[in-house]
């Protein structure tokens, strides 16, 4: 069956048959499963680029989430609205609704959760987390060539490409050790809203949008086609043998908010920290919001004039009109290519389509590259997460492969040190094994992953 508007949303819940009836929408207790979970709270302690200073506020991943889901929010609604004015739409009650009341709860929810999967340290966590798998894939190493071996060629890519998109939709549909089948339950909508890359890890291709990087595990897949299946996602059959899906259409809407807020919320808060001066940045939020027709330029000059008494305010103020213009340009996107992007053929992000602003985001990309990201203290925290990271990864991994009857005390130590939902069964595959290692390194905030790592060098009592 083709995928409609009319049937590319569902309202049924992983891993429940049947829902309980309650005030709420389906969708709306999505976004309260998620805020109310560890896994989102562990998220204030999660680093999103600066180094969390105790001096100055600045945004870890839990704030960047809750702004994402704002934004997002507005752009459900906005496109909702939009989606219900269509005539086959409006001849469908449960669909017209949905579009007018519930696809803003979807995105925000899908928002709120799309940074669940990330570690901690940033970015570089992710490549720290593969450190020791791509260490051992060396071919003129016999202990090496045996250690590979244990793994199918689909399970080494994921070793060795860790994925925090794969991992959030690993954390909101794993059943753990203890814990209820299913995960978080969510709806197969706010799922397919938070798979950004639909493909598996081997066919994952730089420069292609739907398989830059990839969205599922292999341990996982069985989840994925369930969700692919239920809300008619559309196969992708240029990759063959290996599994790959086209974008769901809602996903633009979530990658368009992520885009948002980092393109705009780094500026910001590298003007508090003092890496880019009131001026530098004051010029960027400017030439964007110059893109918006409707934007009284005059007026946004003068009030941004006023408030220059506190440029912390003068700058929060220009931010607001900033997002409200790329919120504005990436409905109109969406909505003028709404039906490349229902049958899969639309191959840009929202915001790389608006032409009027890909100079002045190109700007902002440069000047955050070599001012922002290559910033002394964010390096050094890259620098010393991904020693934190990599280590970790290789005590735990090294203490679970190694044969129950021939780990030493300090093996039986570190797998002690799981918590109740990460252990896992001896008699599994190598591959599920270090799966629920990744699950619990993944899961660490930086303070805790600094503090264990501390104790199993003997740097800390």
């Amino acid at each position: 069956m083709a995928m409609t508007w009319n049937n590319c949303f569902s309202s049924n819940r992983y891993g429940i048959d049947k829902a309980t009836q309650d005030i709420r929408s389906d969708f709306e207790r999505d976004w309260d499963r998620i805020i109310f979970s560890s896994p989102f709270r562990r998220l204030q302690n999660k680093t999103q680029v600066f180094p969390l200073p105790e001096e100055i506020f600045v945004h870890n991943r839990l704030t960047h989430s809750l702004e994402v889901a704002s934004v997002g929010r507005s752009l459900g609604g906005l496109i909702g609205e939009k989606i219900a004015t269509l005539p086959d739409v409006e001849k469908d009650p449960y669909a017209a609704t949905f579009y007018t009341n519930d696809l803003k709860y979807v995105i925000a929810a899908a928002c709120l959760a799309h940074d669940m999967g990330n570690p901690a340290f940033g970015h570089s966590g992710e490549d720290a987390i593969s450190k020791y798998f791509k260490k051992r894939d060396r071919s003129n190493q016999p202990d090496d060539i045996a250690f590979k071996q244990l793994f199918s060629p689909a399970e080494w890519k994921d070793l060795i490409t860790f994925e925090g998109n794969a991992n959030a939709l690993r954390i909101l549909t794993m059943k753990q050790s203890g814990r209820m089948k299913g995960g978080f339950r969510l709806t197969y909508s706010t799922l397919g809203s938070i798979i950004k890359y639909p493909c598996e890890s081997r066919a994952s291709v730089k420069g292609i949008t739907h398989r830059k990087k990839y969205g599922y595990f292999k341990i996982d897949e069985a989840v994925f086609l369930d969700i692919a299946q239920e809300l008619h996602m559309i196969r992708d059959t240029e990759t063959g043998a290996e599994v790959t899906y086209k974008r769901h259409p809602f996903v633009f809407l979530v990658e368009a908010a992520d885009d948002i807020c980092y393109n705009i919320i780094d500026f910001e808060d590298a003007h508090r920290l003092g890496i880019l001066s009131y001026d530098e940045v004051r010029e960027q939020f400017l030439s964007i919001i110059a893109a918006d027709p409707k934007a009284k330029m005059d007026s946004v000059t003068r009030v941004a004039d006023d408030l220059h008494g506190d440029p912390n305010e003068s700058i929060a103020y220009l931010r607001a009109k900033s997002i409200g213009t790329l919120i504005y340009k990436c409905t109109g996107v969406f909505w003028q290519n709404r039906e490349a992007i229902l049958a899969g053929t639309f191959e840009k992000s929202l915001i790389d389509a608006i032409p009027e602003l890909e100079q002045p985001l190109k700007k902002i990309a440069a000047i955050s590259r070599q001012k922002i990201y290559n910033a002394r203290k964010v390096v050094e925290l890259e620098i010393a997460g991904f020693r934190i990271m990599s280590g970790l990864v290789e005590d735990f991994v090294t203490a679970a492969l190694t044969p129950a009857v021939l780990r030493e005390k300090e093996h039986q130590k570190i797998l002690e040190l799981l918590p109740t939902q990460y252990t896992f069964d001896e008699t599994g595959s190598p591959y599920t094994k270090v799966m629920h290692i990744l699950d619990f390194i993944s899961g660490m905030t930086d303070v805790y992953a600094l503090k264990l790592y501390r104790k199993l060098r003997g740097i800390e009592m």
